[in-house]
């Protein structure tokens, strides 16, 4: 058992100095536009699958409530959490539409979509990002592997270097929390 934990904890810290080394200047655009966009009065939109479901809950509540600082709430909006919309969307048109009948009701030109998905071949996140585009928004893809067919269509890739799922998911809660530390900074420059 205690090999099991090593082995775990070396490989979460081989890949966060790797993500480190590798992703810093793409986990700074991506900031950057997720400040953009919510400074210029527009939402947040997320999206994913199992694990990333999750993630795209748990980001969305940081900035719905708040991370760090104390600071306006900001508009951010799981695509993941009304189980209504789900399943009627489900129902009605099908599992790799439900995302995409929200983002089509939801969003606005200069919205952001944050695409979860550590494979970034989930139908379902590909059918929202297409749409978002359609409809004058950006999307930022948060990945793993090679990115999948979501890099194709992402206007900012955020693709963790790795082929293992847990270590991927534990990379996306550390981005998360890094970009939402950066609105933080900028909706309260004197926070950390």
């Amino acid at each position: 058992m205690s090999k099991l934990i090593d082995n775990a904890f070396e490989s979460h810290a081989a890949l966060i100095a790797e993500v480190q080394r590798q992703m810093t200047g793409e986990i700074e655009r991506a900031a950057e536009k997720l400040v953009a966009s919510l400074n210029g009065g527009h939402k947040l939109l997320l999206c994913g699958n199992g694990g990333s479901a999750a993630d795209a809950q748990h980001f969305a509540a940081e900035f719905t409530g708040r991370f760090l600082a104390e600071r306006k709430p900001l508009p951010a909006i799981a695509l993941t959490t009304d189980t209504s919309a789900l399943t009627a969307i489900g129902n009605d048109y099908g599992f790799d539409t439900i995302f995409e009948r929200q983002v089509r009701a939801l969003a606005a030109p200069g919205d952001l979509l944050l695409a979860i998905s550590t494979s970034g071949n989930s139908a379902n996140v590909i059918a929202a990002m297409a749409a978002m585009k359609e409809l004058g928004g950006e999307s930022i893809a948060l990945t793993g592997r090679d990115g999948g067919r979501m890099k194709a269509l992402a206007d900012l890739n955020l693709i963790v270097p790795s082929d293992e799922t847990p270590r991927i998911q534990e990379m996306h809660v550390t981005i998360g929390h890094i970009l939402c530390a950066a609105v933080d900074r900028h909706f309260v420059p004197e926070s950390r």
